[in-house]
């Protein structure tokens, strides 16, 4: 089998090696009996990336072959088509490490890992949201499938959510009044700016129990601040819960206590 490399280049400087593909692939191509049966990207959970901390993800992608399976690749891109990538996330290693199936040797689960830096990787803002998945699969007999979205994963800004809850102690009936800040990861300044106008809901848990409720649902600021008023009835605990975009991840504050007398 003729194997060639897929490669982009981003800001016409970043050259993206990937993964090993057929020669003439130019979409889902495929010879003999390999298929694909499983992808997972980083468990299923969404890729949430801030502005300078790398993370590395484990991909695995599972295949059959009547031969067995020798490698498995995958790799995550971002664009109008593959030959025109503007953000691509490609395997640290070359192959997967391949283990096969204990009740079916001829399926093998073929694990991966790919490293995320911000700082290279999410050049722009518009990259969060939407990836697809490009997978590819070899069996020991040189047959081989490759898909170019197989499936898609989300890649997101993270969020940092601040709360403070005043006055401390209240006396009972009195107003709380509880402020803070939604602000997200801006991957092209490499700073945290605020998020407006979006949804936070005030949830409130009373001291000795473990259970939050909801209070009510306030919006940001155009600077991504926040305020909310509630009536003090018992001591507890106040806290900021935000549910996240498609751009965007979840974010979540401390409880902070009011003593009400």
């Amino acid at each position: 089998m003729r194997i060639r490399i897929l490669g982009a280049a981003m800001s016409g400087a970043l050259a993206l090696s990937a993964l090993a593909l057929p020669a003439v692939a130019h979409a889902d191509e495929g010879e003999g009996d390999t298929a694909i049966t499983k992808v997972s990207v980083n468990g299923g959970q969404d890729i949430v990336l801030g502005t300078t901390v790398k993370k590395k993800i484990t991909v695995t992608v599972t295949a059959t072959d009547d031969s067995g399976i020798s490698n498995g690749l995958l790799a995550l891109w971002h664009g109008s088509n593959i030959e025109d990538l503007d953000g691509g996330l490609f395997p640290n290693e070359n192959a997967g490490t391949c283990t096969a199936s204990a009740s079916d040797p001829t399926s093998s689960t073929c694990k991966l890992t790919i490293t995320v830096d911000p700082r290279t990787d999410l050049y722009k803002n518009a990259l969060a949201g939407t990836w697809k998945v490009a997978v590819q699969a070899v069996g020991n007999d040189g047959n081989y499938v490759f898909l170019e979205e197989y499936s898609h994963a989300k890649v997101k800004r993270a969020a940092r959510l601040t709360v403070n809850a005043a006055p401390e102690p209240v006396k009972k009936g009195k107003t709380i009044t509880v402020t803070g800040k939604l602000s997200r990861a801006n991957w092209e300044t490499h700073t945290y700016r605020g998020y407006s106008t979006q949804s936070v809901k005030l949830q409130f848990r009373k001291k000795g129990s473990d259970t939050y409720t909801d209070v009510k649902t306030v919006k940001t600021s155009s600077t991504g601040t926040l305020r909310a008023t509630t009536k003090a009835t018992v001591d507890g605990f106040y806290r900021f819960v935000f549910a996240g975009t498609g751009t965007t991840g979840t974010a979540t504050t401390y409880g902070d206590f009011v003593d009400v007398r």
